[in-house]
């Protein structure tokens, strides 16, 4: 099953203002989520650069809905409160590899 994973950072500039506990953290997180990127499990990860405020998105591709919780319940940024997330349902119409634009 495919999952829309949306991380939601404590405040809307918190790209921009991290402290060095929060940056340890989100450092942390990527570490957590690239090894679930290695196995499979997640096909795309990384911020989106809204207006209103950043956040993090990951698509998943994992047996159930279980799996996609279990996966943001261990993340280190998660677990230390920092970020919390939203988990969706999707129907993956397409994906391809990523290119470079020109």
């Amino acid at each position: 099953m495919f999952f829309f994973l949306k991380l939601i950072p404590p405040r809307s500039s918190f790209a921009a203002d991290m402290n060095p506990q929060e940056r340890d953290l989100m450092q942390q997180h990527v570490v957590h989520i690239r090894s679930y990127f290695e196995s499979g499990s997640v096909l795309a990860f990384g911020p989106v650069l809204a207006p209103e405020g950043s956040f993090g998105m990951a698509i998943l591709n994992v047996p159930d809905l279980s799996a996609a919780q279990n996966i943001l319940e261990t993340d280190p940024s998660v677990v230390a409160g920092l970020n919390r997330f939203e988990i969706y349902p999707m129907h993956l119409g397409g994906a391809q590899g990523a290119r470079e634009s020109s």
